[in-house]
């Protein structure tokens, strides 16, 4: 069943921005009902929103066009979250001292859901100390608040006061959305994207990962309640709220930034696409090209997730990757043995839909009582997919 979201838009030049937000809800298979105030309606108009939700806006409390029925109620019935974005000044004071004089502040008032507040307006308007309060109020009351942005404002000043961006938006409801905690009290540590092996102050060797696998792996263990850690090589996902982040450049740092958090952690996923060789001698200057062959002599770099897999305690689960372009399945069984780990993840880089770089990805889960084909899906999904199975080995190891 969809998740229901509601969204209130308050009369801000911030107002247009609600457009791509309802938009982008709406690609996540969310029902999506947006309530404006009359002032929003100066700057949007409502016939966008009816578009972009497929539902008919609510501005008047006393719409007579309605079906009969209580209309406020009947969405704060409905709500599993309920989002005002952008939230002016006025609004913010309503919400503050209970008031409720148009159908937003009604629906808000009679809601029970998770609210989420984004405050947009003027930087004066924003610092002055009644609107502080107003949102500390709100705060206090467990309502959550998306503090916004800074930067050139529509008023031409130069401040704090920008609605933040749809992606930060976004991932707030996202968690609001997810009620259930399963790893709540468990310590998560995850690898992500490439390694860079430096041969000169110029040039690397890398590979293709984008670290999108790892990412999202991060994200779902944090929106499941867990105390999240994020070891990643260079990449450029923005960082992700609510987990440590902790950006490394080679294998030799990420090996360094592994091992310093292991032995605290409950479930280790290595989802890092670690380089397996490493320049013998990286050169001070850069190297000069010649008209002859040039050879570059590399040596082994550490094997993380071997090291890892031969520390473990009884009560940790080691999840490794495997990426193959031949005899997936046997290589993969093959690492689960000689990495000491309770699964590995394999993905055949040349199958449609899964590899580098893109939003999909599809695995075979393989552990020691057998194999486990995934269908392709978003690897947003499928990171919980795998924190299940992650999670389940856990318990049995803890049940023993």
């Amino acid at each position: 069943m969809k998740k229901t979201v509601i969204l209130g838009v308050t009369g801000g030049i911030a107002a247009y921005k609600a457009a791509q937000l309802t938009s982008d809800l709406k690609k996540l298979d969310l029902d999506v009902h947006v309530i404006m105030t009359r002032n929003a309606t100066e700057f949007v108009s409502p016939l966008t929103f009816e578009t972009l939700s497929g539902h008919r806006v609510s501005v008047d409390t006393f719409d007579r066009n309605f079906e009969y029925h209580v209309q406020h109620v009947s969405l704060a019935k409905q709500a599993d979250v309920f989002v005002i974005a952008p939230a002016t000044a006025n609004v913010i004071a309503k919400l503050a001292q209970g008031l409720a004089d148009d159908m937003l502040t009604t629906t808000f008032l009679a809601c029970s859901c998770t609210k989420i507040i984004c405050p947009a307006m003027n930087t004066g308007m924003l610092e002055n100390p009644t609107t502080q309060e107003n949102l500390r109020l709100l705060k206090a009351r467990g309502m959550r608040i998306v503090e916004a942005d800074s930067g050139l404002l529509a008023c031409g000043d130069v401040g704090k006061g920008r609605l933040a961006p749809l992606a930060v938006i976004e991932d707030e409801i996202e968690q609001a959305l997810i009620k259930e905690k399963p790893l709540a009290g468990l310590k998560v540590l995850v690898t992500a994207g490439p390694t860079w092996e430096a041969l000169d102050p110029v040039r690397y060797l890398t590979n293709h990962s984008s670290g999108k696998m790892g990412y999202a792996i991060a994200k779902a263990a944090r929106n499941w309640g867990a105390k999240v850690t994020l070891v990643h090589g260079p990449t450029a996902l923005p960082a992700l709220r609510g987990v440590e982040d902790q950006p490394v450049t080679s294998a030799q740092s990420m090996a360094e930034a592994v091992f310093s958090r292991a032995s605290e952690s409950d479930l280790i996923i290595k989802a890092a696409a670690v380089a397996d060789y490493t320049p013998v001698e990286t050169a001070s200057e850069k190297i000069k090209k010649t008209d002859g062959e040039f050879q570059l002599t590399l040596k082994r770099t550490q094997d993380i997730l071997k090291a890892v897999g031969e520390r473990k305690r009884d009560d940790q689960v080691l999840c490794g990757f495997a990426m193959e372009t031949e005899q997936l399945l046997a290589r993969a069984r093959t690492k689960l043995a000689s990495k000491h780990a309770d699964l590995i993840v394999a993905n055949d880089l040349r199958e449609s839909g899964a590899g580098f770089g893109i939003d999909t990805n599809r695995v075979t889960v393989i552990t020691a009582s057998g194999e486990e084909m995934l269908p392709l899906m978003r690897k947003e999904d499928l990171a919980y997919e795998l924190l299940k199975r992650c999670l389940a080995i856990l318990k049995e190891k803890r049940e023993k």
